[in-house]
């Protein structure tokens, strides 16, 4: 029975999973061929090349030419991330070149610079973060920057604004218009915003370690005040060698400022590190330690 019911939450993640990569190369595709092309705009990386192509020699081959260019990044993805995420790129890319193909059919969207580039680059934003939150990626350049970062430490993001800044400037180049290209890397700016909101979420968290003289004391009054959870780790100072208690906090943005203004109120001299959080994961029965009012029942209940 416990196979039967992990075998069944595990078709319904992946039948999740590629509902949302349908629609995200919906919206994706609707950003290209409704909002962008028309208007003479591209995206960065691979997408972006395939756009500069199909101006040149028609624009009935963009979805040709998107897969013939997307091939050899299948390959770099099978042979140096895994299995499963080239399926799910493969299915993004089949997805988002035949709606392409659908949407030749729909009228685009003519309007002013700032309406093509907010509404298309937030279209292909969220298309693009949905596809990628949910497993997969239309776009070969950040397979590329996932090897490069693992072999040479640069980051994801700096290899593709690298890559994108080469695709823009040909853009230009090679069509005699500075302006055009200009206002691409405006919508892929939109457009990587959006994406990074998807992905990541509304809700910026942060993780705060605190070092400080009475841990026990300051971990019940952030418990009690501000109904946060926290995990006490057992250190040692580097120089002194005395052992110490340090706090682990997961908070919200905007719950931030009153954590460090009670951490301070309690103890002046606490030290206190803060870092951006970009995702958090818990297990089926896990207590989410941010959430203000659940956290601070368990606390009272085990109080009383």
């Amino acid at each position: 029975m416990p196979t039967n019911i992990s075998t069944k939450k595990r078709v319904l993640h992946h039948i999740n999973n590629f509902f949302w990569i349908t629609v995200g190369a919906l919206l994706a595709a609707v950003a290209i061929k409704i909002f962008l092309f028309p208007n003479q705009l591209i995206d960065g990386g691979v997408i972006g090349v395939a756009l500069i192509l199909a101006r040149l020699f028609g624009e009935h081959l963009i979805s040709l030419f998107l897969i013939v260019l997307t091939i050899p990044f299948l390959f770099l993805a099978y042979t140096a991330i895994r299995r499963s995420f080239v399926i799910h790129m493969v299915v993004a890319v089949v997805l988002f070149a035949f709606f392409m193909i659908i949407l030749e059919r729909f009228p685009p969207f003519f309007g002013e610079a700032l309406e093509i580039i907010v509404f298309g680059g937030a279209f292909l934003g969220i298309g693009a973060g949905l596809i990628i939150r949910n497993g997969g990626c239309i776009d070969g350049t950040e397979i590329l920057a996932i090897i490069i970062n693992r072999k040479m430490g640069f980051t994801v993001g700096q290899v593709v604004l690298f890559i994108n800044v080469f695709v823009f400037a040909a853009y230009g180049i090679i069509f005699q218009d500075w302006h055009i290209a200009l206002r691409s890397l405006m919508t892929y700016i939109v457009a990587f915003k959006m994406m990074d909101i998807v992905i990541v979420g509304l809700d910026e968290l942060k993780s705060v370690m605190i070092i400080s003289s009475r841990p026990k004391d300051l971990g019940s009054v952030i418990m009690s005040e501000l109904g946060l959870g926290l995990t006490i780790m057992h250190g040692k100072g580097g120089f002194s060698g005395e052992s110490r208690d340090i706090l682990f906090v997961i908070v919200e943005r905007l719950d931030l400022a009153d954590l460090k203004e009670l951490i301070l109120r309690e103890d002046p001299n606490a030290f206190i590190a803060i870092e951006n959080l970009h995702e958090v994961v818990y297990g089926a029965h896990t207590q989410t330690p941010f959430k203000k009012k659940k956290a601070r029942n368990k606390f009272l209940k085990n109080q009383s």
